[in-house]
C-alpha cells in the first residue's frame, strides 16, 4: 500500500482533482504550480476499498500533470480528490513479505493476514549500482539440465533469458529451474509473474506452498487482467524486493521474470495512451531506453549477486522483432527454444546451435568441457546441412564419413532430451537432474561411438548414459532374436 511519506512538507503537500480519464492515464488539475516530480505516487480519494494509486508521468502546464493508474479506473469520474504523497510508489520489502504474493503497489493478493505495520518499504525506482562497485561472475550454475549446462552454462549473478514463440516451453523450463535452484541455490527467489494468466499465478503459488519453497519466495504480480500500468511497472516491483535483500540482508537473491514480452508489451499500451507516436513495428519509441532502464538494474555488488532468469514470448516466432533484439543485447545467456524441436517431440525444445552464453569458454569452463561443447555443435551443424539432402535422396546416399556424423548426430538429439519433475504428474515419467560430469561423459561417449549399436529410443527422455545403458539392455532382453539380413536393414 501506497502511504504518505515522512515528507518535510507533509501537510503543505498539494491536492487537486481528477480532470479526465482515458482509460489508464488519468490528467489531474493541481491548484498550485508546484506539482509533484515525475514518477511521483498519487493517491485517489475515492469510494472504494481499496485505494487507486496514480503515477505521474508528465507535466502538461503549470497546473495540470497525467499521470498512470495501477489499477482498474472504472467508475472514477471528473472532480474526484486526489492527494500527493511526497514520494514514488514505496512497496513493502524484507522478511515480511517472505512467502507472500503482493501485486505491484505490494499490497498482498493471497488471502493471508496483513503485513506489519513496521514493515520496511523501498521506492520501486532506483539507479544500478555504480560500475565500480558492481562485480563480475563467472562461476557457472549448474542447473541439472543437461542441454543448458552443455551448450549454454549460466553464471550466477548473470542474466539469462529463454525466447520462443507460443507453446514451446517457456513456463515449464522457467518452473523446472525454479525448482532445480530452490534445492540448489541458498538464497532468496523473487518471481515476477508479468501479464500472467490468473490460473498461472495459482498454479505456481499452489505448487510452491506444497514442496515447501515459498518461505524463501516472494510472488510479484502484475496480471494479464490488470491495467498496462501494472504490468509495466510490476518487474520493478520485484527489482525493489531484489536489491533490498542484495543492498541490506546481503543474501544472494533469484530473479525469475515470466514474461519480460509482456513489459514491453505494456509499455507500447501506455505510449499509445499517453499520445506518442509509435516506433518501428508500432512499438513505444522509448523501447530501448524502458529495457535499459530494468536490465541495468540487474547487478551483482561485492558479497551478494542478483542471478535473473528471464522468459521472452517472440510474437509470430519472429526473432528479428525489435523487442526480442532489444532484450537480447543486455543477456549473458541467449537460450532459443525451438518449434521444429517441439514438433520433433524433443523436450526440453532448446535449438542448441541458436544458443549462445558468453561463459563457453575454455578459461571459464574447463578445456575439457568447452571441446565436448564444440564437437556436440558441430555433429549437430553437420546434421543439420544435411537433413534437405536426407529428405530428398536418403541417407543411404552419404558417405560412410557422414552417415557416422548422421547417426551419432540423432543420438545426441535423443540424450539431450530430458523428463522433467515439474511434469512428472502429467507425463507419468520421474523427473531427472543430471550432474554436469555425467552429461559430458554421456556426450563423450556419443561421440566416441560406444553407443552406436544401441537402439535410438534408449537414448530418448533419459537423464544419464547409465540410464540409457540400463533401457537398452532392457530392451534388448524382451525383444527376439532378428534375423541376420534385418539387422543390415537400414
Amino acid at each position: 500500500m501506497v502511504e504518505k511519506c515522512d515528507h518535510p512538507n507533509a501537510n503543505t503537500l498539494p491536492e487537486g482533482r481528477v480532470h479526465a480519464v482515458r482509460g489508464a492515464v488519468v490528467d489531474v488539475v493541481f491548484d498550485t504550480d508546484e506539482l509533484p516530480a515525475i514518477n511521483a505516487a498519487l493517491i485517489v480519494e475515492w469510494d472504494r476499498d481499496t485505494p487507486l494509486i496514480l503515477e505521474v508521468h508528465s507535466h502538461l502546464d503549470l497546473h495540470s500533470l497525467r499521470a498512470v493508474a495501477f489499477q482498474s479506473t472504472a467508475g472514477l469520474a471528473r472532480g474526484v480528490a486526489v492527494r500527493a504523497t511526497g514520494g514514488p510508489v514505496k512497496v513493502p520489502v524484507g522478511q515480511a513479505i517472505l512467502g507472500r504474493l503482493i501485486d505491484v503497489v505490494g499490497q498482498p493478493q493471497d488471502n493471508g493476514p496483513a503485513l506489519p505495520a513496521d514493515t520496511p518499504r523501498r521506492s520501486i525506482h532506483a539507479r544500478p549500482p555504480l560500475l565500480k562497485s558492481q562485480t563480475g561472475s563467472t562461476d557457472v550454475f549448474e542447473t541439472g539440465i543437461k542441454v543448458i549446462d552443455l551448450l549454454t552454462p549460466m553464471a550466477q549473478g548473470g542474466k539469462a533469458a529463454m525466447f520462443g514463440g507460443a507453446g514451446v516451453g517457456k513456463t515449464v523450463l522457467v518452473m523446472e529451474l525454479i525448482r532445480a535452484m530452490v534445492e540448489k541455490y541458498e538464497g532468496i527467489s523473487v518471481f515476477a509473474g508479468i501479464g500472467e494468466r490468473s490460473r498461472e499465478g495459482h498454479e505456481l503459488l499452489t505448487e510452491m506452498r506444497d514442496s515447501g519453497v515459498l518461505e524463501r519466495t516472494v510472488l510479484v504480480y502484475g496480471q494479464m487482467n490488470e491495467p498496462p500500468g501494472a504490468r509495466w511497472r510490476a518487474p520493478l516491483t520485484a527489482l525493489a524486493v531484489s536489491e533490498y535483500f542484495r543492498d541490506h540482508k546481503h543474501r544472494n537473491v533469484l530473479l525469475l521474470m515470466d514474461n519480460v514480452f509482456r513489459f514491453v508489451q505494456a509499455g507500447a499500451e501506455v505510449s499509445s495512451l499517453l499520445g506518442r507516436l509509435p516506433s518501428r513495428v508500432g512499438y513505444q519509441p522509448t523501447l530501448a531506453s524502458e529495457v535499459a532502464g530494468l536490465q541495468e538494474r540487474i547487478a551483482s555488488v561485492a558479497g551478494s549477486a542478483v542471478t535473473a532468469i528471464q522468459a521472452v514470448y517472440v510474437p509470430a516466432d519472429d526473432f528479428t522483432d525489435p523487442a526480442v533484439t532489444t532484450i537480447s543485447s543486455h543477456m549473458d545467456c541467449v537460450i532459443v527454444l525451438s518449434r521444429a524441436q517441439a514438433a520433433e517431440g524433443f523436450y526440453p525444445a532448446i535449438d542448441p546451435l541458436g544458443s549462445s552464453s558468453m561463459l563457453l569458454d575454455p578459461l571459464v569452463v574447463g578445456q575439457a568441457h568447452y571441446e565436448i561443447a564444440e564437437a556436440v555443435r558441430r555433429t549437430l551443424a553437420r546434421f543439420r546441412e544435411l537433413s534437405d539432402i536426407i529428405s530428398l535422396l536418403g541417407v543411404e546416399e552419404l558417405g560412410a564419413a557422414d552417415r557416422q556424423i548422421v547417426k551419432r548426430a540423432r543420438r545426441l538429439q535423443r540424450f539431450l532430451t530430458q523428463p522433467f519433475m515439474v511434469t512428472e504428474a502429467f507425463t507419468g515419467t520421474p523427473g531427472a537432474s543430471v550432474a554436469l560430469a555425467d552429461t559430458l561423459a554421456g556426450c563423450r561417449a556419443i561421440l566416441d561411438g560406444e553407443t552406436d549399436d544401441w537402439s535410438e529410443g534408449s537414448l530418448y527422455m533419459v537423464g544419464t548414459i547409465e540410464d540409457a545403458r540400463r533401457k537398452e539392455a532392457g530392451a534388448q532382453a524382451t525383444q527376439p532374436a532378428r534375423p541376420a539380413q534385418a539387422e543390415a536393414t537400414p
